[in-house]
């Protein structure tokens, strides 16, 4: 192996992981494979327009405020591809930007509504899940607009779970958050507390709606049977278990729509202390965003 091709390797080794920044919005409606690093959380985001088109229906984006402190990862299925698609996934990278320094995702959530309402209108729909990472306090904050319950990996249990409103053991874990943060929305909100080594996976459609050549879909038991089977390891490796089993589920078949998924994981790290210069260029962001 020659060093040029030893150098390119690695460059695109490299390429294939974003550490994001403060006050950066980071994602879009194109193909990708790549690592994702925002403080106390490490993961993988994996996204394939259907058919290998530049671009698809499937969006998703990742933000972190300017502290460090909230870093925020959503995904949205909106029906169509390509340029229509693109269109939404410009308004929502704005309302991400305009709302990247509040822990209290309702704000947003309700400009997301009405947001989908205009597509609505149009004969168009969309699903979407915002899930806020609040680092001082390690709780992952769900909130869930008609999109498919992520799963969860608990590694005190060693037990995989979906995600959703209705766990009665969850209450207890919302007590240490900051009053107003989880207020009343059109769609239902809630908070667990991750532990160093959890796991939560969150995904489009596509993924349970996998059918087998006799038409039976893997749907949400499969999915939870199927990552069990997988077990806890590092989330690139996860997703490239879970979508070649999801592929050997349709007899080999490719997915018949755009597939996203994003393995988060829970590394327990807290967020360093920005030095002045960082303070300085985070308030110059800041200032930038204001005029926007």
């Amino acid at each position: 192996m020659t060093t040029a091709t030893t150098q390119n390797e690695m460059g695109r080794k490299e390429a294939q992981s974003h550490a994001l920044q403060c006050m950066e919005v980071w994602g879009g409606n194109r193909e990708i494979q790549s690592g994702i690093t925002v403080p106390g959380i490490d993961g993988w985001i994996s996204s394939e327009p259907y058919h290998a088109q530049e671009r698809g229906g499937d969006i998703h984006y990742l933000s972190l405020c300017g502290m460090g402190k909230i870093s925020r990862f959503t995904i949205a299925d909106v029906s169509g591809h390509g340029d229509s698609a693109a269109d939404v996934a410009d308004r929502l990278r704005a309302l991400l930007r305009k709302h990247i320094n509040t822990v209290d995702q309702t704000k947003l959530a309700r400009a997301l509504n009405r947001e989908f309402n205009r597509l609505a209108e149009s004969g168009r729909f969309a699903t979407a899940l915002l899930a806020t990472y609040f680092a001082p306090t390690d709780h992952l904050i769900i909130c869930n607009a008609g999109h498919p319950r992520p799963l969860w990996y608990s590694a005190e249990t060693n037990t995989w779970r979906l995600l959703d409103e209705h766990m009665s053991w969850q209450a207890e874990s919302v007590r240490n958050l900051p009053l107003g943060v989880i207020q009343p929305t059109e769609y239902s909100q809630f908070a667990v507390k991750l532990g160093r080594g959890d796991l939560v996976l969150l995904y489009t459609d596509s993924l349970i709606e996998a059918r087998d050549r006799d038409g039976a879909r893997l749907g949400e038991a499969g999915l939870l049977e199927l990552a069990a089977d997988i077990g806890p390891t590092e989330p690139e490796v996860f997703v490239q278990e879970l979508t070649g089993r999801a592929d050997a589920h349709r007899g080999g078949e490719a997915p018949d729509d755009d597939q996203t998924l994003l393995v988060l994981h829970h590394n327990g790290e807290s967020p360093p202390p920005p030095s002045m210069s960082e303070k300085i260029r985070i308030m110059a962001k800041m200032v930038g965003l204001l005029g926007e």
